[in-house]
C-alpha cells in the first residue's frame, strides 16, 4: 500500500476597509455574499436563522476550484471573527477571518487560509496555486467588498478583475 503525504499551504492576506467592523461582519455570510460577490453561488443546507451562524452549513462548486465543497461555520464571534471549515473530495480548508477595529470607523481584515491536500489531486491543485495568485484573488475579493461598503452596489467581476481577467473567490479560484 502506497503512503500518502498531504500537502499543506497557508496563505494570509490583510486589508484595511473604510467601514466599522459592525458593518463588515454581517456581509461575511453565504446569504449576504450574493449582494457583493459576482458570481457567488451556494446551496444553503442549514442555518436556523437563515444567515451565517455557528454551525451554518452550505455547499459551493466553482469552476477552477478544487471541486465541490461543503462549508461549515466553525467559529462565529460577531463582529470580530468568523471561521469556516471547507471540505471537498480533494482538499480541506480552514478559513479564518478576523476583523480588528481601527480609529476613524475603519477595520483591518485578516484572512487566513490553511489548505490541506486530501489526495494526490488535491496536492497537485495546491502546487499550482502560488502566493501571487492567492494575493490577486484576495485583492479582487476585497475590492468587491470595499466597493460594496463604499457604494452599496456590487462591483462587477470584470471591473474588479481588471484587464488580466483574474478570477476570484467564488468566481473560479478560491483563496
Amino acid at each position: 500500500m502506497e503512503t500518502f503525504t498531504a500537502a499543506r499551504v497557508v496563505r494570509e492576506y490583510v486589508r484595511e476597509l473604510d467601514a466599522p467592523r459592525e458593518r463588515v461582519f454581517p456581509l461575511l455570510c453565504p446569504v449576504r455574499e450574493y449582494e457583493w460577490i459576482e458570481p457567488w453561488r451556494c446551496d444553503l443546507v442549514y442555518a436556523a436563522s437563515g444567515v451565517a451562524e455557528a454551525g451554518c452549513v452550505f455547499r459551493t462548486d466553482f469552476p477552477g476550484d478544487c471541486g465541490p465543497e461543503v462549508w461549515v461555520v466553525s467559529r462565529y464571534e460577531p463582529p470580530c471573527r468568523i471561521e469556516f471549515v471547507r471540505v471537498g473530495a480533494h482538499c480541506a480548508v480552514k478559513m479564518e477571518i478576523a476583523l480588528e477595529e481601527l480609529p476613524g470607523s475603519r477595520t483591518r481584515s485578516r484572512w487566513r487560509h490553511e489548505h490541506t491536500g486530501l489526495d494526490a489531486a488535491g496536492n497537485a491543485w495546491l502546487a499550482g496555486r502560488d502566493a501571487a495568485a492567492h494575493d490577486r484573488d484576495m485583492q479582487v475579493l476585497l475590492d468587491m467588498l470595499a466597493h460594496f461598503l463604499d457604494t452599496g452596489r456590487m462591483l462587477p467581476l470584470a471591473q474588479a478583475a481588471g484587464p488580466d481577467g483574474v478570477a476570484c473567490y467564488g468566481a473560479g479560484r478560491n483563496g
